[in-house]
């Protein structure tokens, strides 16, 4: 018998995907739009302006390798907070605070997962729904994998919850203001316009992913041989899962700093402007004084975070990996050519079939240009004025965006939250695969019915701009 088809390592698929991209660049013909910079310098494109390159870009193996490094480099900052997210919670677990959080939790909730399943999805989809957060969920990542292990189920599940929580938030948010309010905005049309149907939607397709994380969950509890993680170690496996300590008022001022932090951290992305590098800090602070409020010396508490950071080398690699496929389609001068080529059979096909088809071009895309907001400033602006060519309201284009970006993040592998989190918990791309992809066949299967009643009913004629 021949032997079975073995899924290769993430690294080695990254690469292949890298490699592609590089051939993609020899026979894709070169091209771009022409951009103009917007207010806060993002560059978008315009519409009708693409045009063959004069100046011919070929890439060679040589500049294949050297997009790896430059890779990492372009990665950094999601790469260090990752990294400084698993050196402090190694501070945090060293305190007995975690473990004694998990035993609290368990008294109150080992009896019924599904409650936990609904409650964690709901709200963390619920954030990233409002405002737009992916990358402050790593922090919750090993909590809730120590919770899943304490009550006999997988890494998997805590990973499931997570992500769908993530992908379904960004899929049909209602606020977000790194997709929602940048799409609508160079669409045209009213900021945060066509909100009840946006609102509307949110609890159907929460549910269809609680039904999805619950179903495998049931499966796991009535026999754990079905697990996807069977044979592949926890990284708690050394943890015990009993025998937790008693909430203490130490612990308890570690989890309210932990709370503040996060307070402070959600303030400082809707009013400042922050992003990782003052997220990081931030988590630095709470480190040091979970540290002091833990009693650990300093050399102690050091070793414990360069433990938790050499945990999270393979997740680096992978992160700054993702980062090279995009690279290299830029320097190669067919990023354009891709979106411009997919975009050119909209013009034929009915109207309610152009608005799916703008769904499978954002997902598609969402591999090649991973950024929420990136993938709008190079896709809404042609997508927008070829819905009025083929009869797709610009509403509707901003929601085949938003499916498209937010269902794709749970599974396109450059993207860097989803190898983080899949990388704290020990939880293999190949594996996830296997558990995601069913789940994103039914998000798609409703968003595409969602795209074809709301053409179908005019959604959003009312604030469609006057062409001409």
């Amino acid at each position: 018998m021949g032997r079975s088809f073995k899924v290769p390592h993430t690294l080695v698929l990254l690469l292949a995907m890298m490699f592609i991209a590089l051939v993609a660049t020899w026979v894709v013909p070169q091209g771009a739009f022409e951009t103009v910079q917007t207010d806060n310098g993002r560059s978008v494109v315009v519409p009708g302006t693409y045009a063959s390159v004069d100046e011919k870009t070929v890439l060679t193996p040589w500049d294949f390798l050297k997009a790896i490094p430059r890779a990492f480099a372009a990665a950094q900052d999601i790469i260090f907070f990752v990294m400084i997210v698993g050196g402090v919670l190694a501070i945090a677990r060293a305190t007995g605070t975690i473990d004694a959080l998990i035993g609290r939790l368990l008294e109150k909730h080992g009896e019924t997962p599904q409650r936990l399943v609904f409650a964690v999805i709901f709200f963390f989809a619920l954030a990233s729904g409002t405002i737009g957060t992916a990358g402050e969920y790593i922090p919750f990542v090993l909590i809730l994998v120590a919770l899943c292990k304490a009550m006999r189920l997988d890494a998997m599940t805590a990973v499931g919850m997570i992500i769908a929580g993530y992908g379904i938030g960004y899929g049909v948010s209602a606020f977000n203001p790194f997709t929602v309010l940048i799409a609508q905005q160079i669409a045209e049309v009213p900021v945060y316009s066509g909100l009840w149907l946006r609102l509307a939607i949110f609890l159907p397709f929460v549910l269809i992913g609680v039904h999805h994380v619950w179903q495998y969950t049931q499966r796991v509890i009535d026999d754990p041989n079905k697990s996807l993680m069977v044979g592949i170690p926890c990284p708690l496996s050394g943890q015990p899962a009993t025998d937790y300590p008693k909430l203490n008022k130490r612990h308890l001022m570690v989890l309210a700093s932990f709370l503040i932090t996060l307070v402070v951290a959600i303030w400082g992305i809707a009013t400042k402007g922050w992003y990782l590098y003052e997220l990081g800090g931030l988590f630095v602070a709470w480190g040091l004084f979970t540290a002091f409020i833990g009693k650990l010396s300093a050399d102690d508490a050091a070793n414990r975070f360069i433990t938790g950071v050499s945990e999270l080398v393979t997740t680096a690699i992978l992160i700054g990996v993702a980062r090279g496929i995009a690279l290299i389609l830029e320097d190669g001068q067919i990023l354009h050519s891709i979106v411009h080529g997919l975009s050119l059979p909209l013009s034929h096909v009915p109207a309610e079939i152009s608005a799916v088809g703008m769904l499978v071009i954002q997902t598609l895309l969402n591999t090649f240009i991973p950024s929420g907001s990136g993938q709008a400033y190079v896709t809404m602006p042609l997508m927008a004025p070829l819905g009025d060519l083929v009869g797709v309201p610009r509403q509707v284009a901003v929601l085949a965006y938003q499916f498209g970006d937010g269902f794709s993040n749970m599974i396109v592998p450059t993207n860097a939250v989803l190898m983080g989190i899949l990388g704290i918990a020990g939880v293999p791309y190949s594996q996830w695969f296997k558990f995601c992809v069913p789940l994103l066949v039914k998000l798609m299967a409703a968003a595409a019915l969602v795209l074809i009643a709301a053409t179908f009913f005019g959604y959003g004629l009312a604030v469609q701009p006057q062409i001409g």
